[in-house]
């Protein structure tokens, strides 16, 4: 069995938000799967197209690139990374299997981070929030799921609703 963390109450825990001070959008997923939670990284299973997605906005080979150096790129470019769920329990990594999910707190992170403007959604569970968010006032952009169990829309497809997280106006 992987060492996950986890806390007395069984319950899985996310990782902190990748954010800085010059971070104007924020991509949000649902919670890290087993090989991200198992890597303490995000969107660390091979298979998911988050970092091939990004690679597509970004016009630069996150793929090739480690784990830090991924997270420094998107911080050059204002991008930060966070999850919905600061915690929940889950067996596996669907989404439809998470429980007693605990939210992450964003009205703290908006004061902490005033510069954060718009908040995309990777995926219909995370985008659950979405309209309780845009009453805080960000703007929001719900975004195909990057996950290798959302195969139902092609990789240039999703890429160009991707292409989306760059524009100013939505």
């Amino acid at each position: 069995m992987p060492n996950i963390p986890s806390n007395l109450n069984n319950l899985l825990l996310g990782f902190p938000a990748v954010i800085d001070n010059a971070t104007h959008t924020l991509i949000l997923g649902s919670f890290p799967g087993v090989a991200s939670l198992t890597a303490q990284q995000y969107y660390a299973f091979p298979q998911n197209q988050f970092w091939r997605l990004l690679s597509g906005v970004l016009d630069t080979d996150l793929v090739g690139l480690n784990y830090f150096d991924r997270l420094q790129q998107l911080l050059t470019h204002g991008i930060g990374l966070w999850d919905v769920f600061e915690a929940c329990a889950r067996q596996g990594s669907l989404d439809s299997a998470i429980k007693s999910g605990k939210m992450n707190d964003f009205k703290t992170l908006q004061t902490t981070y005033p510069n954060l403007q718009k908040l995309c959604f990777n995926g219909k569970t995370a985008a659950k929030i979405e309209s309780d968010l845009r009453q805080l006032g960000y703007q929001t952009l719900q975004l195909p799921s990057s996950s290798p169990a959302y195969a139902q829309m092609r990789f240039e497809d999703k890429l160009s609703q991707w292409q989306q997280i760059m524009s100013k106006s939505m």
